[in-house]
């Protein structure tokens, strides 16, 4: 009987360390290498997650893309995208989408060996009052870490070779609130009595979310080796 008795309170003790550690640890990231990503042209690549913080660590060896291609994350909290190798094309996209309008944090370490141009669009979403329940998202937090051993972006001019844009503003900034209030009294007078026309009875004002920020720099060697 007293065999079983510890038994017992020792399961227990293990399902309370169990379940401090997930509180302690949170979600574990995923972690994906791949040897080579080859996108063709217009083509894209999507990583998504239907958990709320996710953390994703990818890490590509050599990634070739070609024109108007892209990689695209979705309900990703945080991005952290290592390229040891990158031949990128012209108007070639990183985009990153978390939860609730709003946009991933990106930490991207790269070695260029052909760069045309390359967009990474970290930018809030605009809220669709009268259909959408999250209100304007905010911008992401872009970390761009190139190496120096490699091609050199630029990001002045646009229609050159090597040139780099990173986007993190919020969403809101575009959003015609005449528009927004015609739409919700419209989808009233549809539902009939009540807020039954609007999603969760909820109306979004029209501000936009908070800005994120992005900082570029060099360093010497692979990515792989820092």
């Amino acid at each position: 009987m007293k065999a079983i008795r510890s038994f017992c309170i020792l399961l227990l003790c293990f399902g309370l360390l169990g379940i401090h550690g997930n509180e302690v640890f949170g979600q574990q990231p995923d972690t994906i290498r791949l040897n080579k990503l080859e996108l063709k042209r217009g083509a894209k690549k999507v990583f998504d997650s239907k958990n709320r913080d996710s953390v994703l660590f990818l890490q590509i060896d050599t990634l070739i893309m070609k024109d108007r291609s892209s990689l695209q994350f979705f309900g990703i909290k945080k991005v952290n995208l290592l390229v040891n190798h990158a031949e990128v094309g012209k108007r070639v996209y990183f985009s990153g989408r978390s939860q609730q309008n709003n946009a991933s944090d990106m930490d991207i370490s790269i070695k260029f060996d052909k760069l045309g141009s390359l967009f990474v669009m970290a930018d809030g979403y605009d809220a669709s009052n009268g259909f959408r329940t999250d209100p304007n998202g905010d911008g992401g937090n872009v970390k761009f870490v190139y190496s120096s051993d490699g091609i050199h972006p630029q990001q002045q001019q646009s229609k050159d070779q090597n040139y780099l844009h990173i986007n993190t503003l919020s969403g809101g900034r575009h959003v015609n609130a005449t528009a927004d209030v015609q739409r919700i009294m419209d989808h009233i007078r549809r539902s009939g009595v009540g807020l039954r026309g609007l999603p969760q009875g909820q109306v979004y004002s029209g501000s936009s979310g908070s800005d994120g920020k992005f900082e570029v720099s060099a360093r010497p060697g692979d990515p792989k080796s820092w």
